[in-house]
């Protein structure tokens, strides 16, 4: 059924099929319908970060910018959502089209460039929604903020998200800011980790509960930029490592339509290297700080892959467009039948 429906989405624009099969899902879920479909998720529960995950499985970031959809998704079964990219003030995002699908190698390449209605209004959602889901925040900066001053961008992210969110994601790996990517490296990581960590200090103290704090790679990093990353994250005790984001490469798409549009590009074709990233990780990260790995899930298998590679919990994207909600349940049976 699902793959009768993709097909028939696949036929419009991808911008306006993800808006109308969101909505879709939305509607079945307050008519209770959704939840007659969807077999039941087995309770595979797992501990990291300090918090109780249902399962382990999540949505990436990406998917529901603005927190519009939490209790549908919930509904599908995943054990924890990040929503977001959110920024302190909505923006429109990049010009269209910036959303592009590549079949014949089940990706898909975006350029959105974190639109979003800003973080008053995914609040808003946040606080209305009822999930008993652990909600991830990802949070980055304003296209027109200087990078030079993302810090202030990303304090003000914290500081609003902090006392609704289950952990926060620091997104300094997205390829659609012009940018960004820079804060990944030396000084101005240091910087901004130093003051988001003291902040998250602070908060903690304010709102009497600590709230766990993430960090979003990228892909494209050589072994010793992971090393660098790993030691940076160790001495300013990051509470998790996401890895990773989408990839620039286009090596694994060359030559098939779309292949050459700007923008990162995201499943099957990012699996092998973003499983890499999260085995270089590992090593050099020490034991207690928890990977979670995104990056080309596309089976039970591939997420399997994941996890011996060395993450405690893994994020779907691409896989779900792709593959459907059934995904989400096959990966948390198998996860079941193997531990």
């Amino acid at each position: 059924m699902y793959r009768l429906l993709r097909d028939l989405m696949f036929k419009m624009d991808a911008e306006r099929s993800h808006h109308i099969g969101m909505t879709g899902l939305k509607w079945l879920e307050m008519s209770g319908l959704l939840g007659l479909a969807v077999p039941k998720i087995p309770t595979v529960p797992v501990h990291v970060m300090g918090l109780r995950f249902p399962n382990p499985v999540g949505l990436a970031a990406g998917l529901d910018k603005n927190a519009d959809y939490l209790e549908a998704l919930t509904t599908l079964g995943f054990g924890f959502i990040e929503v977001g990219t959110v920024t302190p003030r909505p923006q429109p995002g990049n010009a269209k089209p910036r959303l592009f699908r590549l079949p014949e190698a089940d990706a898909i390449i975006n350029r959105m460039g974190f639109n979003n209605l800003g973080i008053d209004h995914l609040l808003e959602q946040v606080q209305a929604a009822q999930t008993d889901a652990i909600i991830g925040i990802n949070i980055g900066k304003n296209v027109d903020t200087p990078v030079e001053k993302a810090l202030d961008d990303y304090l003000i992210g914290l500081e609003k998200a902090y006392p609704h969110a289950d952990y926060i994601t620091i997104n300094i790996s997205s390829p659609n800011t012009p940018g960004l990517r820079n804060l990944q490296f030396g000084e101005a990581l240091d910087k901004l980790l130093d003051a988001l960590k003291k902040r998250q200090t602070e908060l903690a103290e304010q709102w009497r509960r600590y709230v766990p704090m993430a960090v979003k790679v990228a892909p494209d990093l050589t072994l010793e930029e992971v090393q660098q990353l790993a030691e940076c994250f160790s001495r300013f005790r990051i509470d998790a490592v996401i890895a990773t984001n989408t990839t620039l490469s286009r090596e694994a798409v060359a030559g098939l339509p779309h292949a050459d549009e700007a923008g990162g590009l995201s499943g099957r074709p990012v699996f092998a290297k973003s499983t890499e990233i999260v085995q270089q990780f590992r090593q050099a990260l020490p034991v207690e700080m928890p990977i979670i790995a995104a990056g080309g899930i596309m089976s039970a298998e591939d997420a399997m892959q994941k996890i011996e590679a060395g993450a405690e919990l893994v994020q779907i994207y691409s896989g779900l467009i792709y593959q459907g909600p059934k995904l989400i349940q096959d990966i948390v049976k198998t996860i079941q039948v193997r531990r």
